[in-house]
């Protein structure tokens, strides 16, 4: 309970039977409580309405909303035996902690650094261990187990995506339907997006790089291309910023590259992007707010709600930068079959794709590059500090 006139917080801890004991231990008392958690008091439950009668509260406010990036809904389901006593609104509340999430505190982001740190670091380990014949389970293995021994991070923020070859063209990879299960093969190229979570704080960071740990020139024609987006972003990035103007840096970054490389012919950049060829190869938005969860509440007002263009209807959020705000960076390029055969089927689309160079890269899989980045009053701070080029991945690897 937040007592709204004297700032107060009360935490409400239920009375634990005696037979709980020797399954759970002693409980805490609720000193314990007041000082591991900074409340003003601690009581049990069953004392609520004693307590607000005491403090004169009449006026309830309960968290009831949905997350516009996900579409869950939050509800509060706990009640108590006179809660009809009590005025009920249900509404105000939600999007006002929603706001208040977008903006990290100074405490916050010692937790967040904490979980960045940890993150990165677990990932460079993966990157030392990752050789042919072991499986992609084992990669998630190692980064868990890193994170909780050496970080104290005992669960990740979301399942592991450990993508080798052809798998990293799914976006999303690791569900139970493909859960992590390839055993790596020689040649390949492997994108790992793991995040940790450290006191309830969400990380969400991608590497990709070569199983063998040397890049053929194709792997380093598409990495460097998304290289270069995340590059380009992360120096325009700054309060006033529109976030869709990110993304479509970053497209446009990508299919530049893709013109050079000869992926992409027959026309000029400004008609790559008419024909929206930046959703062929990165369908899905340039990243998220991160805070308390993986993708974290807040991302669309009224005044900035979810856009409909191609290519921009796949962002979290289509918001103003602001310091205080803490957003994934991810550019990705991907040789997903499905969307390459609609594309050359396309009459707008096909004409600009060289498909005798497509052939290279079909079983290929993708790169995504994602670093988690604070706004800040002068631009940015990136908390993100795993190897992003060719030479320093070949050096973690082969060092």
């Amino acid at each position: 309970i937040i007592d709204l006139s004297t700032k107060e917080s009360i935490l409400l801890v239920p009375e634990q039977p005696e037979e709980y004991t020797k399954w759970c231990g002693k409980p805490h008392d609720h000193g314990w409580y007041e000082s591991r958690f900074g409340v003003t008091l601690c009581a049990f439950t069953k004392d609520l309405h004693e307590i607000l009668q005491k403090r004169k509260i009449s006026q309830l406010y309960t968290l009831s909303g949905m997350n516009t990036d996900s579409g869950r809904t939050t509800s509060t389901t706990a009640t108590f035996d006179q809660i009809s006593e009590y005025k009920l609104d249900s509404e105000s509340i939600y999007p006002i902690l929603s706001e208040c999430r977008v903006f990290k505190t100074p405490k916050g982001m010692k937790y967040i650094r904490r979980a960045m740190l940890v993150s990165s670091q677990a990932h460079v380990y993966v990157m030392r261990h990752a050789k042919p014949g072991i499986s992609e389970r084992q990669l998630e293995a190692m980064f868990g187990a890193w994170c909780e021994y050496f970080g104290g991070a005992r669960h990740n923020a979301y399942t592991c995506i450990c993508a080798s070859g052809p798998n990293a063209s799914i976006l999303h990879y690791g569900h139970a339907g493909r859960p992590n299960d390839r055993f790596l093969k020689d040649g390949d190229i492997l994108m790992l997006d793991m995040g940790g979570e450290y006191r309830g704080y969400a990380t969400d960071i991608t590497c990709a790089y070569p199983v063998n740990g040397e890049f053929t020139d194709d792997q380093r024609l598409i990495f460097e291309a998304v290289l270069s987006a995340q590059r380009a972003v992360l120096a325009a990035m700054k309060p006033g910023v529109l976030w869709p103007d990110m993304h479509r840096l970053a497209e446009k970054v990508i299919l530049q590259h893709l013109d050079t490389a000869r992926i992409l012919h027959n026309g000029t950049i400004e008609e790559y992007i008419e024909a929206n060829l930046g959703t062929v190869f990165m369908p899905h938005g340039l990243g998220h707010f991160i805070g308390l969860a993986v993708h974290d509440v807040g991302g669309f007002t009224a005044e900035h709600p979810r856009r409909t263009e191609p290519g921009i209807c796949y962002l979290r959020t289509a918001r103003v930068l602001q310091a205080g705000m803490l957003t994934s960076v991810e550019p990705g390029c991907y040789f997903i079959d499905d969307l390459l055969d609609k594309a050359l089927a396309d009459d707008k689309q096909g004409r600009f794709l060289n498909a005798s160079v497509l052939r290279r890269f079909r079983g290929f899989g993708g790169v995504r590059l994602e670093d988690d980045v604070l706004v800040t009053p002068d631009g940015i701070e990136n908390f993100t500090i795993c190897p992003r080029t060719v030479n320093d991945i070949w050096a973690v690897m082969n060092g």
